[in-house]
């Protein structure tokens, strides 16, 4: 048996070229699995194969796992504990092995081991050729349509097949087999079956790539797309920032008579392709983002980081655009929640902020509507700012003397206590099991608790605007949360 392997194993490597290395571990592989059959557990075997001799041996083995950690795969572990007594001195994550039989050649056939070995060097071949195309780097590659799998592309370029999933193609874009393709390089799964590629023509790094392929000066460090937001098929926008003054960002990216733009356009299928400055302060770059809309004022939310943007009523159908398209780019490509409101509606929300802030200085502070107002005059927005902004900002106030300053401060100060004291008897309240749900923590169950949502029942019957109206959560977040707190609903069904 040993020179039958020894000659198979030659013979192998030439046919298909690839190293001996490779078949001597594919047919380990095969004669393994070969011994594994002579148990009815799942044994976890090894095999070796001398590789002069081809006299190969066979050992049954186990893993030494942790005594706390227990046998989660007991066919295949054993404690520490237990392992020690066997072999003294072993340590954790080192294995006990017992030698077994050697396996006949004969017993699993020679060709039941070479359709083993030729499976594992055709996997072996498809890796490499894997590799070699990884290690070229290509964001963007072309290709031709081989065939369409469940409305799929398959794409071939070289020696690799890539996928190009339905969800990944441009609306209304017809695909047919001999077409050639160009796709942003999405991901590369090394577990699927079948094609391991996988690519995307809607994605807005693939607009970003294109622009990279026709503007030499991204390449030459001249200029950067610092974001891009896409609609496929129908609109894009994208952020451009130069490093060299003597560029102009937006018309070097459009090209000569719009011949670069033209050219991504093109591939897109006409997408139209908005170009805007980047800019490093927020309020600026959703100005430009919301462009040809313009706009009057800005207000920036970092809490919320969210921006309320007012313009006029001859701007208003530009900035929101067709179904909320400009807006809704425009918010993908600045991260910032953008509302748009007309200089009415802007009003009208100031003035509510406003009587809901005098009422509550009124409250809680105990003074009445002209010292409500002078305080928010003068750009107080909460309880906080009075009583710990420094002492020489209050005195400046020209409507306050000092005996009263002193006790507007005290005032705000015992307020916040109470406030403390009361929402610290709230969260006590919550029940246990809300408070071990993941992605809790103490800022958000405070905030539950002064809604009155103290159990995880409370917390699941929520809607997820809700939710994220409560907890400054996004939609996705607030939507997980609720979904972990059902759990025990379905938990309870089972």
């Amino acid at each position: 048996m040993s020179r039958e392997i020894l000659l198979l194993v030659d013979a192998l490597a030439r046919e298909k070229n690839v190293g001996r290395e490779v078949v001597f571990g594919a047919l380990e592989n095969a004669l393994a699995s070969a011994m594994k059959k002579r148990f009815k557990e799942d044994a976890d075997i090894r095999v070796t194969i001398d590789r002069l001799s081809g006299e190969h041996e066979g050992y049954r083995r186990w893993l030494v796992v942790p005594d706390d950690a227990g046998l989660q795969e007991p066919d295949q572990q054993e404690l520490f504990s237990d392992a020690q007594e066997i072999v003294p001195g072993i340590e954790v994550g080192e294995y006990i092995e017992e030698q077994l039989e050697p396996e006949e050649f004969g017993r699993i056939g020679a060709q039941a081991a070479k359709q083993a070995i030729l499976q594992k060097i055709r996997d072996a071949e498809r890796e490499q050729v894997l590799n070699d195309f990884l290690e070229r780097g290509e964001n963007i590659i072309s290709g031709t349509v081989k065939r369409m799998d469940k409305g799929d592309a398959i794409i071939e370029t070289g020696k690799i097949e890539a996928r190009l999933p339905r969800s990944e193609t441009i609306p209304k874009e017809n695909i047919r087999v001999g077409d050639r393709i160009r796709a942003w390089v999405l991901k590369v799964d090394h577990t699927a079956r079948g094609q391991q590629v996988i690519l995307s023509r809607t994605a807005p790094d693939f607009i970003r790539q294109l622009f990279e392929n026709e503007v030499p000066e991204i390449e030459q460090g001249l200029l950067e797309i610092k974001a891009a937001a896409r609609d496929p098929g129908v609109r894009a926008k994208i952020a451009v920032i130069a490093y060299d003054k003597r560029i102009d960002p937006i018309g070097t990216c459009v090209g000569m008579r719009g011949s670069r733009v033209t050219a991504v356009r093109n591939e897109l299928g006409g997408e139209q392709v908005d170009i805007v400055l980047w800019a490093e302060d927020p309020a600026e770059f959703v100005i430009g983002a919301l462009a040809p809309a313009h706009v009057e004022s800005i207000v920036v939310d970092e809490d919320k980081h969210a921006m309320d943007v007012v313009v006029d009523a001859e701007n208003l159908p530009k900035a929101i655009g067709a179904r909320g398209q400009n807006v809704r780019l425009a918010s993908e490509l600045t991260g910032w929640q953008i509302n748009i409101m007309t200089p009415e509606e802007s009003q009208n929300r100031q003035e509510e902020e406003r009587t809901e802030l005098r009422q509550a200085f009124i409250t809680k502070l105990d003074v009445d509507e002209e010292v409500a107002d002078i305080l928010i005059d003068e750009g107080f927005t909460g309880l906080e700012e009075i009583a710990y902004v420094p002492l020489q900002e209050l005195l400046e106030i020209e409507a306050f003397d000092e005996d009263t300053i002193n006790e507007l401060r005290t005032r705000a100060r015992n307020a916040l206590l109470t406030e403390a004291i009361a929402q610290e008897e709230r969260v006590q309240t919550v029940a246990q099991d809300l408070l071990e749900i993941e992605g809790m923590n103490s800022e958000l169950v405070a905030k539950l608790a002064e809604n009155e949502v103290l159990t995880l029942d409370d917390l699941a019957e929520l809607a997820t605007d809700e939710l994220a109206e409560i907890s400054g959560l996004s939609e996705d977040e607030a939507s997980q949360m609720i979904m972990r707190a059902r759990a025990h609903w379905f938990d309870e069904e089972s």
